[in-house]
């Protein structure tokens, strides 16, 4: 074969090895994507249900959209080849993203949801309360199981979302009390639990919906201090029942949404005139706006589903300006109070003088 056949054909073999290689070669990354979009002035796509219920206290019809948005993610074990990782770099509607910054520390799908899971219930709770407390009404706390810990010595026996209303008798107010009260025992005792159990909780729950449960400590380790295997957190209490009814939704990103639809059903005035408006944004009890993850492609995922605005967490502004669909005009949002008269200018009209990002 002549000399230079050979090293064409050498060439065109270690081409070939590289290209197979890269297909087969996984890379530490994940991807995220445009997920659904959900109205919270809308109903739930699976009952039919209202995304938001009002019980106790007068409601209002509503029209337009508040959607809050999501980014779909793929799972825990999910290792894409190089070809695929950089094809995905080269779209626009995929994220390429280090594994460790969405699973950090090798964390499994299930860790994944259960975290999730938790910061959307957290997120639900500061909603409800930021957006009573803009309304004027009065806001409570009460102590709750926040987690527990799996093959602890409460597993089975208390769970995440209980009332702790008192410890051996002594009754509890605040979170920290809870450990307090604990370990008063040595480990090998029992600590007799007051609960209303999850569901059932009420700023003044009746005697017949508590239940007393008994809870044998544990030994810490490394120290010799009693343990019961929880974590006491807190919890608002309301003046009337606010229900958020989402499934296979997690993460703290809609805080922002839900706010607003909250106070849209409590308030005679249609807060968006009929305009869709979609949005993201963590919220603090007091109705700060916080920054969130995958900004862009919940831009993507608002405009396909019709968005004519997009309410954008402060920090997120400058990502999301580069990032920003034809026809999306982004909002900035520092706090509820802001967001509510940027509403005021979408319903008139008058949108000129909106706190922007960048052009939309």
């Amino acid at each position: 074969m002549p000399r230079r056949s050979a090293t064409m054909l050498a060439a065109t073999l270690l081409l070939i090895g590289l290209l197979c290689a890269s297909v087969l070669m996984k890379v530490p990354y994940t991807e995220m994507s445009p997920g659904p979009t959900y109205n919270t002035l809308g109903v739930q796509d699976k009952t039919g249900k209202p995304v938001i219920t009002v019980t106790g206290h007068e409601s209002y019809p509503t029209s337009g959209h508040l959607n809050m948005t999501t980014v779909q993610v793929t799972g825990a074990k999910y290792e894409p080849s190089l070809v695929s990782a950089v094809v995905g770099w080269l779209r626009s509607d995929v994220l390429v993203v280090p594994h460790e910054n969405v699973y950090p520390s090798g964390q499994t799908d299930q860790q994944a949801q259960d975290q999730n899971a938790e910061e959307f219930a957290s997120s639900e709770d500061s909603a409800k309360t930021a957006a009573l407390s803009q309304l004027g009404f009065p806001v409570g706390t009460e102590v709750i199981v926040s987690s527990v810990v799996a093959g602890g010595p409460s597993e089975g026996k208390l769970h995440a979302g209980d009332q702790i209303v008192a410890v051996d008798g002594t009754a509890v107010t605040a979170e920290d009390e809870v450990a307090k009260l604990v370990t008063k025992h040595k480990p090998g005792e029992n600590v007799v639990f007051t609960v209303v159990p999850r569901g059932k909780d009420s700023p003044t729950p009746a005697a017949a919906d508590q239940t007393q449960v008994t809870v044998t400590t544990a030994k810490a380790d490394g120290e010799d201090r009693a343990i019961v295997g929880i974590r006491p957190g807190t919890k608002h209490t309301l003046p009337f029942q606010v229900d958020i009814g989402l499934q296979d939704v997690g993460g703290p990103s809609a805080g922002l949404m839900f706010s607003l639809g909250i106070i849209d059903k409590l308030t005679p005035e249609d807060l968006t005139g009929g305009k869709f408006v979609a949005g993201t944004g963590t919220i603090t009890d007091d109705g700060k706006v916080g920054p969130i993850g995958g900004i862009e492609m919940k831009l993507i995922a608002a405009r396909n589903a019709g968005a004519q605005y997009f309410f954008t967490p402060a920090d997120n502004c400058a990502s999301a300006a580069k990032a920003t669909p034809d026809g999306l005009t982004l909002i900035k949002a520092d706090t509820l109070d802001g967001a509510l008269k940027s509403l005021e200018e979408v319903r008139s009209g008058q949108t000129s003088a909106l706190p922007s990002c960048g052009k939309g």
